[in-house]
């Protein structure tokens, strides 16, 4: 019979949490002074993909004389973010592991790699495909007029779009290991798909910066490939749908049968 690892009380699940959010900065900062070293190349990496539908020579603009500064740091920042992501991703694993079974934590090396691997992958999907589209979208549609797109602007919308798409990214992975504890299967997933797309457009509409349908569907639509991955997934690596319906008629009787007594 597995047990859970340990019982722990509300505040020592307090003190573990500020532990790894603690750690978590930790390695966020230390990639980020790396990343300062080099943020200027950085910052001309993730200006490409507005730039090159810009005339050429073209440079984005600031409107104060600290915005460049502060638009470095949110440069290191996110870059030190994206490499520290598997030192993140195995703090959150320790996080949880007090609550899982003994079992269960033979499963840590591919949560982090995976969770690492989607995470980067999401955000490449979202600067080579998604963000040059809509910022060439944008900008045809703003072609009767001179375009002055300030630093500040532009990489709010960078950062939210990329971050955005890397956390959608994980939801393959949260399906994986939610399938492997029994708790949820394929036809749970697709029983409730109809739902599933209206809380799609709901969190596309929270975490967009504008109101538009098109940016919204930026988030939305691969969130709806990824669902359909993960029914996928729950399919190959979850329970049987025999097995679950053989368990859900299981309790029903059990059920009947307390009535009863």
């Amino acid at each position: 019979m597995t047990t859970k690892i340990s019982d722990m009380s509300f505040f020592e699940h307090l003190g573990e949490l500020r532990k790894r959010i603690l750690l978590s900065f930790v390695f966020i900062l230390v990639f980020f002074l790396v990343s300062w070293t080099f943020v200027d190349k950085l910052y001309h990496w993730f200006s490409i993909p507005v730039l090159q539908f810009l005339p050429a020579g073209e440079k984005l603009a600031f409107t104060s004389l600290t915005e460049p500064f502060m638009m470095y740091i949110k440069v290191a920042f996110i870059s030190g973010a994206f490499i520290a992501s598997p030192f993140i991703f195995y703090q959150l694993w320790a996080f949880i592991t007090p609550g899982l079974y003994k079992n269960e934590r033979k499963m840590v090396i591919p949560f982090v790699f995976f969770t690492t691997a989607f995470f980067i992958a999401g955000g490449a999907f979202g600067y080579y495909a998604i963000f040059p589209w809509a910022c060439r979208f944008f900008l045809e549609v703003g072609s009767d007029f001179n375009a002055i797109i300030t630093i500040n602007d532009y990489f709010s919308l960078a950062f939210r779009v990329l971050i955005g798409i890397a956390v959608i990214f994980e939801l393959p992975v949260l399906s994986f290991l939610l399938a492997k504890m029994g708790l949820i299967s394929s036809r749970f997933l697709l029983k409730h798909f109809k739902y599933a797309i209206v809380i799609i457009f709901i969190i596309a509409a929270v975490i967009t910066p504008t109101p538009d349908i098109i940016t919204q569907s930026m988030f939305a639509v691969p969130m709806m490939l990824l669902y359909l991955l993960s029914v996928l997934i729950a399919k190959v690596v979850g329970p049987s749908d025999d097995k679950e319906e053989n368990k859900k008629k299981k309790i029903m009787k059990d059920k009947k049968k307390a009535d009863k007594a």
